[in-house]
C-alpha cells in the first residue's frame, strides 16, 4: 500500500513562489529597519561630537555669553522649555483622558470610530499650521508669548495621549468592568475608582511621549515666542516678549557667524536629544510593561 501523501507538504510552484516572495519581504522589513537604525545612530553620533565638548557645569547654570565670548550656557531656555511643557501637559492631560475615557466607555461604536478618526487627522496636521492657528488667536493683537506656545503645544499632545490611553484602557479585563457592573456600581464611579486606577500606568507613559514629542518642536515655538527682551526670559504670561526656549535658542544660535554661539546650539541639541531619546525609550518599556500586566 502506498502511503498517504500530506497535502500541507506538497511543493507546488505556486507555494514555492509564495515563499521567495515571503523571504524577499523580510529581508526588505529588516533592511528598512537596520536602515532606520543606523541613520538615528549617525544623527545621534555627529550631534554628540559637536555638542559634547560644549557641555560642563556652567552650560546649565549660567545664561549665554555675549556675542563672540566664550562661554556661557542655556539655564533660561531649560526653565523655560520645562514651563512651557509643563504648562502644555497640565492643559493637555484631562483633555487627552477624558476623550479616551469617553471612547472607551460611554461613545456609542459610531461616534467613538469618528473621535478616533479626528483624532488620527489632528495627529497627522502639520505643527506650523497649528501655530498658525494660535498665531491668530493669541498673538494678533497680544503679542508672542510662552502660553501662546504652551497652548499649540498642549494641541499637539492631546491626540497623542488620548490614542495611548485609549489603547490601555481597551486592555482592562472586562471581568473587571462586569464585576462593578453586577455590584450595582454607576458607570461613572467604576472607571474612576476602578478602570482608571488599573490603566494608570499606561496612561503616564503616554504621557511621557507627549512631552518628548512637544518638547522637541521648533515651528510653533519659533512662530509663537521666539521674541526675547532682554530681563524677560521664563515668563509664560508676559505677552509681547516671549520665551527663552531650547529649541528656540538652537535656531537663534544657529543662524549667528559667532563660533561659540554655534558651539552652544550643538551643546543645546545635544541635550535636547538625549532628553527626547531617554524619555522614549523609558516610556516605550513602561507602556509595555503596563500592556504585558494587563493582559496578563
Amino acid at each position: 500500500m502506498s502511503a498517504e501523501v500530506n497535502p500541507l507538504t506538497v511543493v507546488t510552484p505556486r507555494s514555492r513562489r509564495r515563499k521567495r516572495v515571503g523571504i524577499l519581504m523580510e529581508a526588505l522589513a529588516t533592511a528598512a529597519a537596520i536602515l532606520a537604525i543606523v541613520v538615528l545612530a549617525i544623527v545621534v553620533i555627529s550631534v554628540a561630537r559637536k555638542g559634547l565638548p560644549a557641555i560642563n557645569a556652567d552650560f546649565f547654570t549660567k545664561n549665554p555669553a555675549p556675542v563672540f565670548q566664550t562661554g556661557g550656557g542655556i539655564k533660561n531656555a531649560i526653565v523655560g522649555t520645562l514651563i512651557m511643557t509643563g504648562m502644555a501637559t497640565v492643559i493637555s492631560v484631562p483633555v487627552g483622558v477624558l476623550i479616551a475615557i469617553f471612547n472607551t466607555e460611554f461613545a456609542p461604536p459610531r461616534v467613538a470610530e469618528g473621535m478616533r478618526i479626528a483624532l488620527n487627522v489632528l495627529a497627522g496636521v502639520p505643527t506650523i499650521v497649528i501655530g498658525i492657528f494660535i498665531f491668530g488667536l493669541l498673538v494678533v493683537g497680544h503679542g508672542q508669548s510662552g502660553f501662546a506656545a504652551a497652548v499649540a503645544l498642549a494641541i499637539i499632545e492631546v491626540p497623542l495621549i488620548a490614542r495611548s490611553s485609549q489603547e490601555v484602557l481597551l486592555l482592562v479585563p472586562g471581568h473587571l468592568r462586569e464585576a462593578a457592573d453586577a455590584l450595582g456600581v454607576q458607570r461613572w464611579r467604576s472607571v474612576l475608582g476602578v478602570i482608571l486606577p488599573s490603566a494608570m500606568g499606561g496612561i503616564v507613559t503616554g504621557t511621557l511621549l507627549a512631552i518628548a514629542r512637544a518638547a522637541g518642536e521648533t515651528a510653533p515655538v519659533i512662530l509663537l515666542c521666539s521674541l526675547i527682551r532682554p530681563g524677560v526670559h521664563v515668563n509664560a504670561f508676559s505677552f509681547g516678549t516671549g520665551l527663552d526656549t531650547i529649541t528656540g535658542g538652537i535656531f537663534i544660535a544657529s543662524e549667528q557667524a559667532d563660533p561659540y554661539s554655534q558651539a552652544r546650539a550643538w551643546g543645546a541639541a545635544f541635550v535636547l536629544l538625549a532628553f527626547i531619546l531617554f524619555t522614549s525609550l523609558g516610556a516605550r518599556a513602561l507602556l509595555n510593561r503596563n500592556r504585558r500586566r494587563l493582559s496578563g
